[in-house]
């Protein structure tokens, strides 16, 4: 043994990890490797306050660089792997020599999806990607968002918060589908036109080319789109590349893809781990598997492998929680909201002063809300005990 662990990826679930190894006791060598330069950060502020120019990327560093030193992590920056040798228990990296391992933890995270590559295409997912569309958005121009996911509506907001004229294009009917329902996501749809968004929905982009100096976007339908920037928020791919060349064993996409996991993080490798937005796990509450793409399942998932990799033996079971910040309201959802469930608010919607309480059979498997955080943290509680609203939530007075 060499009593090391490498864990590759320096997001919140890689530093969790580090961080929950040392404080669980682990005495071992740690190298954290990282493929982007400079100290690792938090995420989510990438679509709101650094793309505004608000915040500064040594104001959203996860730990100072004392903090590595003071650990003992060895933290490797601007460093790709390239293979897995899982028989070796190796890793093989762009520079210096392979990093032999005991335990791996892989949280590689994911990558922007695009189809497209037209001159004016954009994406938004690391501080990379910060400077030239920053540059673009500054001058207050007409900028196409594609997508009204949470980044999508984050980079429109933020957009309009410069003085860009903004259009937002959504395959389905409404904005977020895959976390309102209708009522919330109508809601949704008139903050967007409120603060003058000029948004679209039910739009099956068949293209995006470069046309005579702008950027064109097609729908199947025939309408059209132009603006000199295109910025595409049509979800993420989980980086599974390295996992599936050394032969570990991945999630099939109807499941949501990524590296397979237990309910410790273990993956099919022996002493190999993942965590964070690229596992697919099992889903602890309702059953099945699901994948988490939020900053909390992250930050969480890797404390929680880190402390299985340091010796523990606690299964992950976490209701997923997310927030988003669009035109100065915070939005938060907890659990597994669908378009089928009923709902039950407290509130108003219109007033955007609310939460609503989403439920299968009277259970609640979902809550949302805008202005009550104290209300969906006992919400995510009703959602782990698969609790019975009526059972549960007090009478109006």
């Amino acid at each position: 043994m060499t009593h090391r662990t490498v864990i590759v990826g320096a997001g919140i679930a890689g530093v969790s990890a580090a961080a929950a190894l040392r404080s669980a006791g682990y005495d071992g060598a740690i190298d954290l490797v990282s493929d982007e330069p400079g100290l690792p950060y938090r995420r989510p502020p990438v679509s709101k306050e650094i793309i505004r120019g608000d915040k500064t990327a040594d104001e959203i560093r996860i730990k100072k660089a004392e903090w590595y030193e003071q650990q003992g992590v060895v933290l490797h920056t601007g460093t790709a792997v390239t293979a897995i040798d899982t028989d070796a228990r190796a890793v093989r990296l762009s520079e210096g020599e392979p990093l032999l391992y005991d335990h791996l933890l892989l949280a590689t995270g994911g990558r922007a999806r695009s189809p497209w590559d037209a001159a004016g295409v954009r994406t938004l997912r690391g501080l990379t990607d910060v400077p030239r569309l920053k540059n673009e958005l500054s001058v207050g121009g007409p900028v196409v968002v594609v997508g009204a996911g949470l980044i999508g509506s984050e980079i429109a907001a933020s957009a309009r918060g410069l003085g860009c004229d903004v259009t937002l294009l959504e395959t389905a009917s409404l904005p977020l589908p895959r976390l309102l329902p209708t009522a919330l996501g109508e809601m949704a749809a008139d903050l967007h036109k409120t603060e003058g968004t000029d948004l679209h929905t039910d739009v099956m982009v068949s293209s995006i080319r470069d046309e005579d100096g702008t950027t064109v976007v097609r729908s199947i339908d025939g309408r059209t789109w132009s603006a000199p920037v295109v910025v595409v928020a049509v979800g993420m791919e989980p980086h599974v590349e390295l996992a599936e060349a050394a032969g570990i064993s991945i999630a099939p996409a109807s499941d949501g893809g990524g590296i397979a996991v237990d309910d410790r993080g273990r993956t099919s490798a022996p002493g190999v781990f993942a965590a964070g937005d690229v596992a697919n796990q099992p889903n602890g509450v309702l059953g099945g598997r699901h994948r988490v793409e939020h900053w909390q399942g992250a930050q969480n998932h890797g404390t929680a492998v880190g402390k299985v990799m340091a010796g523990g033996d606690d299964a992950f079971v976490e209701v997923p929680w997310c927030w988003s910040d669009q035109y100065g309201v915070n939005l938060q959802v907890a659990g597994w909201p669908e378009g089928s469930h009923d709902m039950e608010v407290r509130g108003s919607i219109a007033e955007r002063d609310f939460i609503a309480y989403l439920l299968d059979d009277g259970i609640v498997r979902g809550a949302v809300s805008v202005g009550r955080p104290r209300d969906i943290r006992t919400a995510r509680a009703w959602i782990a005990d698969q609790a019975r609203l009526d059972e549960v939530l007090e009478p109006e007075a």
